[in-house]
């Protein structure tokens, strides 16, 4: 298979439990004792990042603030947390999904393997231009309006790529979340209305018109 892993967790036993199973899978693995060696190792170009949150020094949520704008891989959080705030934090700073700690190590996998098959079609698409100046490069996951680039998180991204690519549909929070981040039918929806908040925010210091509708006691759409 080939996958590049970085595993970062303080707890040994659990960080060589997953280390033994990914390689036994194939993949190969990075592994971090902390949120500083973390840091480091992420310049290696993993394809994907299983990060724990509650690391002491520096937390899950601190790393991922400091690496996002170096890596675009996806971000998994491990965590024991369930708190709405930890998810919102987590996904504010760019995370891709919540994996809660007792877990499974199939549903694990299944997860890191739907995030990579995600992320390799990510990079197969190409540019589309919508109304108003507005261009998605699908590939590139970037945004521009009249020549200028939006400072998008990979999570604000993934929700406006996944809503521009259906226009005139109408999805819920829940489906949105499951789409963008991974929850693979069990969808959590809190969160989204204040990310989709940023998204007009950031396209609304470039244009008064926005492209995202919401439809009321249902959930939102992109204008066709």
């Amino acid at each position: 298979m080939g996958y590049k892993i970085l595993l970062a967790d303080d707890d040994r036993d659990l960080l060589e439990m997953l280390g033994r199973y990914f390689e036994m899978k194939g993949y190969q693995i990075l592994q971090a004792g902390n949120g500083t060696e973390a840091v480091r190792m992420s310049a290696e170009e993993p394809d994907l990042i299983l990060l724990d949150i509650n690391m002491p020094g520096m937390d899950g949520l601190e790393v991922c603030r400091k690496i996002r704008g170096q890596v675009s891989c996806p971000i998994l959080f491990l965590t024991a947390r369930v708190e709405e705030q930890d998810r919102v934090n987590g996904l504010m700073l760019g995370g891709d999904d919540y994996i809660i700690k007792p877990f499974s190590l199939k549903e694990l996998e299944a997860r890191v393997l739907a995030h990579l098959r995600r992320e390799e079609r990510h990079q197969q698409k190409t540019r589309y231009r919508f109304g108003n100046g507005l261009l998605v490069d699908y590939g590139a996951r970037a945004v521009w309006i009249d020549g200028k680039m939006l400072d998008l998180t990979k999570t604000e991204f993934g929700i406006l790529e996944f809503l521009s690519m259906h226009p005139g549909q109408v999805f819920d929070k829940e489906r949105i979340y499951e789409h963008v981040c991974g929850f693979d039918g069990q969808g959590d929806g809190r969160g989204i209305t204040e990310l989709i908040r940023r998204i007009r925010k950031k396209i609304g210091e470039f244009t008064d018109e926005d492209p995202i509708e919401t439809v009321w006691g249902v959930g939102y759409r992109w204008k066709k």
